[in-house]
């Protein structure tokens, strides 16, 4: 990350890179979501608005997370470009918090509403942790890309539950101030955990996804977030990191250019 980026993310609480993944990373990353899809792993969260019964009509497909069923997206987070750039934005020890992706099929893809993710993470610095958006396939307005609102990450905006999602919430930022982040496939967006955030509905015939790896300050972490009866939390740097191996039971760190050739030739 440059210098002027950091500065971009720690004042504005975003930061987007067009050019994150090259074409050979994007292409292994674009075929992954494909195959989890076509296996079924992933699933229909969107509802009729009672916030249970799952829609016929309208689709938000998700997984989450992706790592018990994906070596590829298991070792994306270790990979050394991932890695240097969360620690420009957050500093160390660094921890992986979450990782999930969004899929909103042509016409019935719907959005996922307005929220904070501290208001499911509650950490004391909303500064200290940032999400990783991927897009998979190039965003655009016209398909629902990412929105951000700049500027307001210290504001706790309040939440409720979404009627309109098995489990998500929502709150009610200044949708005027919104910024569309339209980005080409494989760039990302870097947003702290204060930052609103919001996706639209997908209104053109063709498919899009889009990743998302949430990370996290180790010393920011609450008591219990890594416990044996969760899922795995793995340390990416600092004392406690060991490539995976202690969470996963074999070295992670290293792989992603191996993962990256698998996925492209499957």
């Amino acid at each position: 990350m440059t210098a002027e980026q950091v500065q971009h993310f720690r004042e504005h609480g975003f930061v987007a890179v067009p050019t994150f993944f090259d074409a050979r990373e994007t292409a292994a990353i674009r075929a992954e979501v494909e195959r989890l899809q076509r296996e079924g792993y992933l699933r229909n969260v969107a509802t009729d608005g009672d916030g249970k019964t799952t829609s016929q009509t309208i689709h938000n497909l998700q997984l989450c997370p992706m790592y018990r069923q994906s070596p590829l997206f298991r070792s994306l987070p270790f990979a050394e470009k991932v890695v240097g750039a969360v620690r420009d934005l957050l500093g160390d020890p660094l921890i992986l918090h979450l990782d999930q992706v969004f899929l909103k099929p042509g016409k019935t893809g719907t959005g996922t509403q307005w929220h904070q993710d501290n208001a499911y993470f509650r950490i004391s610095d909303p500064l200290m942790g940032t999400a990783m958006w991927v897009a998979v396939h190039d965003a655009t307005i016209a398909n629902g890309t990412l929105q951000v609102i700049p500027d307001v990450f210290r504001t706790a905006f309040e939440h409720s539950r979404d009627p309109y999602s098995d489990h998500h919430i929502r709150c009610y930022p200044p949708e005027e101030q919104a910024v569309h982040l339209e980005l080409p496939a494989g760039g990302v967006a870097f947003f702290c955990y204060g930052t609103p955030h919001a996706t639209g509905p997908n209104t053109t015939d063709h498919e899009r996804a889009g990743a998302a790896f949430h990370f996290l300050r180790a010393d920011y972490a609450k008591d219990d977030l890594i416990a044996p009866d969760r899922d795995y939390r793995p340390y990416l740097t600092g004392p406690q990191a060991t490539g995976g191996l202690r969470e996963y039971g074999e070295k992670v760190a290293g792989t992603w250019e191996s993962e990256v050739a698998k996925a492209v030739v499957r």
